[in-house]
C-alpha cells in the first residue's frame, strides 16, 4: 500500500509538470524528436519534383527507370531516463535539493513523451543499478516513474556512470532518446558515453548547485564528501583558496562540455537557483535549429 503522503507528492508534481507540458513544452518536444526517427515505407517510381537524394539506385538499375525510397515518421519513439540518485543528489542550498529538481524535470520529459504517444523507461543508478523500469506508455506508467524517482532509497552512495551506460546498452537494443541526468561529479565515463551515443541519441543533463562552483567567504567550514565520507576543514576567508576552488570547478565543467561536444552529445545545464524549464526549452529550440 502506497502511503498517502507519497501519492499526494506525486499528484502535486503531475499537476505542476503537466501544466508546463501542455502550455509550454509539448510543441518543442514534438518538433525536435518527431520526424527524426523514420521507417522505410515503399519504393515508387520517380516523379518530377522528388528529392533526387531519395533515389534507390539498385531498383533504378534493375527497372531501367528511376525509383525513389519513401519513408514515414515512426509512430512511436522510446525515451529512456537514466538518473543518478547517488548521495550528492541530496545536496541543495536553495529552495530544492538536486534530486527534487531531477524528479520534476524528468516528469516534464515523461509527460511530453506520452503526450506524443512515445514510450518511457527509467534507469536509476548509483555505483550500482538501483532500479530499471522497462519503457511503456500511459499516465499510470508515468506516475510510477515519478514515484520511483521521488522515493527510491538508494542502497549505495557512490556514482558509476560507466556501469549505468553498459547496462543501458544491454537492456535497450532499439535506438532510443536517452536523457542522462546527473551532476557528473565523477570520471572515466567518456568512452562508454561515446559508445552509447553511437547506439542512441544521448542528451546529458547536468544538475549543479552554485555552491559546487563557488563558496561564499564565511570563515572556517567543514566540508564532507557525502559519497566517500571524506571530511576537510577549509578557511573560506582565504581568497587565494576560494579563487583556486572556483577556477578548478569551472575548468572541470568546461573540459566536460568540450568532451561532450567532441562526441556529439548535447548538454543541458540545470542550476538549483534557477527555473529548470528555461534551459530545457533553450535546448529544444537549439535542436530544432540544427535539424
Amino acid at each position: 500500500m502506497i502511503p498517502k503522503h507519497v501519492l499526494k507528492k506525486v499528484r502535486q508534481i503531475e499537476i505542476r509538470t503537466r501544466h508546463l507540458v501542455n502550455d509550454v513544452f509539448s510543441g518543442e518536444y514534438h518538433s525536435v524528436f518527431k520526424g527524426r526517427g523514420m521507417e522505410f515505407a515503399e519504393v515508387r517510381e520517380y516523379e518530377p519534383g522528388d528529392d533526387i537524394r531519395t533515389i534507390d539506385w539498385n531498383v533504378t538499375a534493375r527497372m531501367g527507370r528511376p525509383y525513389i525510397k519513401r519513408f514515414t515518421e515512426e509512430r512511436e519513439l522510446t525515451v529512456i531516463l537514466v538518473v543518478d540518485v547517488s548521495a550528492s543528489s541530496n545536496f541543495g542550498t536553495f529552495e530544492q535539493m538536486k534530486g527534487e529538481i531531477v524528479a520534476e524535470l524528468c516528469a516534464v520529459l515523461a509527460f511530453a513523451a506520452i503526450k506524443n504517444n512515445d514510450r518511457v523507461g527509467l534507469l536509476i543508478f548509483t555505483d550500482q543499478i538501483e532500479k530499471f523500469i522497462p519503457p511503456k506508455k500511459g499516465r499510470t506508467h508515468i506516475l510510477r516513474v515519478i514515484r520511483e524517482l521521488l522515493y527510491t532509497q538508494p542502497e549505495q552512495p557512490g556514482t558509476d556512470i560507466t556501469q549505468a551506460l553498459e547496462y543501458l546498452n544491454k537492456v535497450i537494443t532499439r535506438r532510443s532518446i536517452v536523457f542522462m541526468v546527473s551532476d557528473f561529479l565523477t570520471s572515466n565515463y567518456m568512452t562508454p558515453l561515446r559508445i552509447a551515443n553511437k547506439r542512441h541519441d544521448m542528451v546529458a543533463i547536468t544538475i549543479t548547485d552554485p555552491r559546487e562552483i563557488r563558496l561564499p567567504p564565511v570563515g572556517l567550514i567543514e566540508l564532507e564528501d557525502v559519497e566517500t565520507g571524506e571530511e576537510v576543514l577549509i578557511d573560506t576567508n582565504d581568497k587565494a583558496w576560494l579563487q583556486a576552488y572556483q577556477k578548478m570547478n569551472i575548468q572541470r565543467r568546461e573540459e566536460r562540455d568540450r568532451q561532450f561536444r567532441l562526441m556529439g552529445v548535447d548538454a543541458v545545464h540545470i542550476s538549483t537557483d534557477r527555473p529548470y524549464i528555461d534551459p530545457l526549452i533553450q535546448f529544444f529550440r537549439m535542436r530544432e535549429r540544427q535539424r
